[in-house]
């Protein structure tokens, strides 16, 4: 975290103690991602002025903020650590690396012909600075990528062309928050309009995509997903959606590596030192009120 100002008292609370009596005294707090029983405390911090998130999401956190409060996450951070899951779990799909696993378990020599990636067509929904990063990576090995956000601008495609868009991709990726525009944003009629035979990234929220309606797909042999995240989750031991043909599923961990979280704490470090010297936060997140 760096240097903090000598008027600057730090406490820190252990993810697996109780949390301590002086947190209701706090003006900045740094919580732990989905934390309930601290964020039932949050309107009992009289004092709170901000509170930075470890991570990019913050739909977790903002219904339980008080008004006047403000938010502030950690864009950009984590963007390398997702963007390498991402391509990572391209490749494994497909070069289909967990049916080679498979087979090398069994002891067995079948070899087959596998896709190649260049030549492919990506489209990205939600093409911020970790789409960015993906875009740029897939572009380096021969695939087309278009992008789409909320709203059209030059080069990036608007979310109400994603229908029409759908079609033509061999592989989608998510990236969008989650907001009530994006909550079930891929259900029967995004999934639907995807090519046979695509693949399905998911590193934005579960709840982005329809399970069910994936479920469908899936086990009809349609499409493919990736998914390192899930609608419920964590996802319990006995759902269908493990066992689901095509699909691979990893536990929430695509942003977290051990450089992203130093450069979470030197973003909180710098964040401190800036509140504490009345300088304009980074990262704010806009929110109505």
């Amino acid at each position: 975290m760096g240097p903090l100002p000598d008027r600057v008292e730090l406490h820190w609370s252990p993810r697996e103690d109780p949390l301590p009596a002086e947190i209701r005294d706090a003006e900045l707090l740094v919580p732990a991602e989905r934390s309930p029983e601290l964020l039932e405390l949050l309107g009992e911090m009289p004092r709170l002025a901000v509170i930075q998130t470890v991570s990019a999401g913050v739909d977790w956190l903002l219904p339980s903020v008080p008004p006047g409060v403000t938010v502030c996450n950690a864009r950009g951070v984590r963007d390398t650590a997702v963007a390498e899951w991402v391509l990572t779990a391209i490749l494994s799909m497909e070069k289909q690396l967990s049916t080679l696993a498979r087979r090398q378990a069994e002891h067995a020599w079948r070899p087959e012909p596998l896709d190649e990636l260049a030549g492919k067509r990506a489209l990205i929904v939600g093409y911020g600075s970790i789409g960015q990063r993906v875009g740029a990576m897939l572009e380096a090995l021969g695939v087309e990528v278009r992008g789409v956000a909320s709203s059209a601008r030059s080069g990036v495609h608007g979310v109400e062309e994603l229908a029409q868009l759908l079609p033509l991709a061999e592989i989608v990726v998510l990236l969008v928050p989650l907001t009530e525009r994006t909550r079930a944003l891929f259900g029967p009629r995004m999934l639907s309009a995807m090519r046979p035979g695509a693949l399905l990234v998911n590193a934005a929220r579960g709840p982005v995509v329809d399970t069910d309606a994936l479920l469908e797909q899936l086990l009809a042999g349609r499409l493919r997903a990736a998914l390192d995240v899930t609608d419920p989750e964590p996802l319990p031991a006995e759902h269908p959606l493990w066992d689901a043909p095509g699909v691979m599923v990893t536990p929430h961990l695509a942003g977290d590596s051990p450089q992203a979280s130093e450069r979470v704490y030197a973003f909180v470090g710098d964040q401190i030192r800036r509140y504490a010297a009345g300088e304009r936060l980074l990262n704010i997140v806009e929110r109505p009120g």
